[in-house]
């Protein structure tokens, strides 16, 4: 499991193990947080092709479909 605090999650890359249409490395663009702090919206980036796709942020914990950084 990657550790990861929804705090830090703006802006951070991350390396999809299981890449499609060569696209592998992301970075989080976008992160709202409701009014308990809790985020309610996250967005992500393909670096090679600009892609932008919404993502369930707790997805990335998940360390057999992603790597913390790029890879």
């Amino acid at each position: 499991m990657n550790k990861i605090t929804p705090r830090k999650l703006l802006n951070s890359k991350w390396t999809s193990v299981k890449p499609v249409k060569k696209e592998k490395h992301f970075l989080v663009t976008e992160v709202e947080f409701d009014e308990e702090g809790e985020v309610i919206h996250c967005l992500i980036e393909a670096v090679i092709s600009n892609r932008s796709s919404a993502i369930d942020w707790k997805e990335l914990r998940d360390a057999s479909n992603w790597q913390q950084g790029w890879k």
